[in-house]
């Protein structure tokens, strides 16, 4: 699948997997959707590695939802793509929170005969509310 049309959707569903309590509390499917490599540089502007990210994520419980949108792909090379979007959260009040920039590089790997998609990268950058 070399189609961006095609590829979006199917990347923009990998990523809004990650941002599910469901996904995000489960070691295993996480552990899934990075790469072996996943490095991230959060909101705060610190570096995480995979498993320092899979084990934050095992701490969390009661956060707001993501909501996110604009989704845009661009294609690096063959089997990597870029993928670019915003996303918020709401506070109880129902006020719009947690604004950010993100972006997330996504490799295609093979493993015994089946090709999928990993994150590798990833960064939140914070914008004004």
């Amino acid at each position: 699948m070399n189609d961006i049309a095609q590829l979006l959707p199917v990347i923009q569903s990998l990523e809004v997997k990650l941002h599910q309590s469901a996904t995000r509390n489960d070691a295993n499917l996480v552990g899934e959707l990075l790469h072996d490599d996943f490095e991230e540089i959060g909101c705060s502007g610190l570096h995480y590695d995979r498993q320092q990210t899979i084990a934050a994520l095992m701490l969390e419980s009661g956060q707001p939802e993501i909501f996110a949108g604009e989704f845009k792909l661009v294609k690096i090379v063959d089997g990597a793509v870029l993928l670019r979007y915003k996303s918020f959260q709401r506070d109880a009040d129902g006020n719009i929170v947690r604004r950010a920039e993100r972006s997330s590089i996504w490799l295609q790997s093979s493993q015994e005969s089946r090709s999928h998609w990993q994150m590798r990268f990833h960064q939140g950058t914070q914008i004004e509310d």
